[in-house]
């Protein structure tokens, strides 16, 4: 029977992939980046535009290209789809080697079927690691020489915080709180749960990220949404495309924002003191539409998915439509392109890099699969002032993708070192960037 259902697959496929390839961008990227993006009409697709930048990882000698002033240099190499990144109070680096768990109902059809085989080609279908590792560059040369498993046995982690003795991971089904004392290169003991999250055998968007209060009573997880725009049904979407706020004595949980297709970076900014956000916004209506972005996070505050984007913008594939929360969308703070898969999140406090980037955003962008002409693949950074974004983008650390088109890496998250230099999780490269001034190296 599959001998027979392969062709046909194949057939479709193709067909389908010729639709998608007629779909163009008709506004360059940098249109849709900014507080104020352009939002053309939509066009709608049959499937999403398939323009993929095929994983092959980096050549030896090779690396990502820094902007000018800064150089970067491979801060560890040969992990596992390192994803995360979270730098302990005593400058050890926790990287969360992890990939989508096993999602039974996530795609079916034919069209499932196209998008496992994208996922694939673009280098996300291996296999989870499940674990967290400890680099420690001892002496302070940029180069992390202690390497050990610092957790292992997790399901899909991602997101990491330490508050006080407690070291929180977001698994993509739970938060678990471990004991930490400075110094460990390795936790034995096992895990408490604090709190279920979303996850079952759909869980589309399967990263949960967390940040704690600064006072530590508080915790805050990004749960994405269980589909492109609710075509799983809303039942499928309860306490999803949204931030949680998690009570970690009783593990209470509540949800702080909402409408928020696919939250992932996550972090205070640090003049104003409120908790901005990374989005990614939804497919299928064009490589102009719609721009991912960031935003602070309003307690209570809606921000449209799926029934509107960047406001008030209906989008009218969602049945039936809800105008009562489309007229309570939040216009978010600021866009960051279209399909740039814009992921790590993280605001700049330390004294190594020149003072204009105190206070403002990087962002890793791992890149788009669904634009045509591709998106994203970078580090980009945005200077803020009085807690607002407030300048153009620029971009930090490029080269991702080679001149054949093929994806040498694709940047994750983003943290800054206890010296103050960026760090950047590749999950294609199975590296960990790190950038600086080129006069510090």
């Amino acid at each position: 029977m599959f001998n027979n259902l392969a062709p046909r697959l194949l057939v479709s496929l193709m067909a389908l992939n010729l639709v998608a390839c007629a779909e163009m961008a008709t506004l360059p990227v940098e249109a849709g980046i900014g507080p104020q993006p352009a939002l053309p009409a939509p066009h709608h697709t049959l499937i999403p535009t398939v323009n993929i930048a095929p994983a092959k990882g980096w050549p030896a000698g090779i690396t990502p290209t820094a902007a000018p002033g800064f150089a970067a240099n491979a801060y560890a190499t040969g992990l596992d789809h390192p994803r995360w990144l979270y730098v302990l109070p005593n400058g050890d680096v926790l990287v969360a080697e992890t990939n989508a768990p096993p999602k039974p109902d996530d795609g079916k059809g034919i069209k499932g079927w196209i998008m496992k085989l994208v996922m694939k080609r673009a280098g996300a279908g291996t296999p989870s690691a499940d674990r967290i590792t400890l680099l420690r560059d001892s002496d302070g040369d940029g180069i992390a020489e202690t390497r050990t498993v610092f957790l292992q046995g997790l399901h899909s982690p991602f997101g990491i915080a330490l508050a006080g003795n407690d070291l929180y991971i977001a698994n993509t089904d739970a938060v678990m709180r471990f004991p930490y004392t400075e110094g460990d290169t390795r936790i034995a003991k096992p895990g408490v749960k604090v709190a279920d999250l979303p996850a079952g055998r759909i869980n589309h968007h399967w990263t949960k990220n967390l940040v704690a209060s600064r006072d530590g009573s508080r915790l805050y997880v990004t749960v994405g949404s269980n589909s492109n725009v609710g075509e799983n049904g809303m039942d499928n979407e309860v306490n999803r495309a949204a931030i949680l706020e998690i009570d970690p004595a009783s593990g209470r949980s509540r949800v702080f924002a909402s409408g928020l297709r696919n939250p992932v970076g996550l972090a205070w900014q640090p003049q104003s003191g409120a908790l901005w956000t990374a989005v990614n916004e939804r497919d299928e209506i064009g490589s102009d539409l719609v721009p991912d972005y960031m935003t602070s996070v309003q307690d209570g505050g809606f921000y449209g998915w799926p029934y509107s984007y960047y406001g008030r913008h209906v989008d009218e594939r969602v049945k039936p439509q809800r105008p009562d929360l489309v007229a309570k969308a939040i216009v978010p703070d600021y866009a960051l392109g279209a399909h740039t898969a814009s992921l790590g999140l993280a605001f700049y406090e330390g004294n190594l890099l020149p003072k204009r980037y105190a206070g403002g955003a990087f962002i890793g962008q791992h890149g788009s699969w669904n634009r045509k002409p591709r998106s994203g693949y970078k580090v980009i950074f945005v200077p803020f002032a009085d807690g607002r974004a407030v300048g153009a983008a620029e971009d930090i650390l490029t080269g991702f993708v080679n001149a054949d088109g093929d994806a040498l890496g694709r940047p994750v998250g983003v943290a800054v070192d206890r010296k103050g230099a960026l760090l950047v999780a590749d999950d294609v490269g199975n590296s960990v960037w790190r950038v600086a001034p080129a006069a510090s190296k």
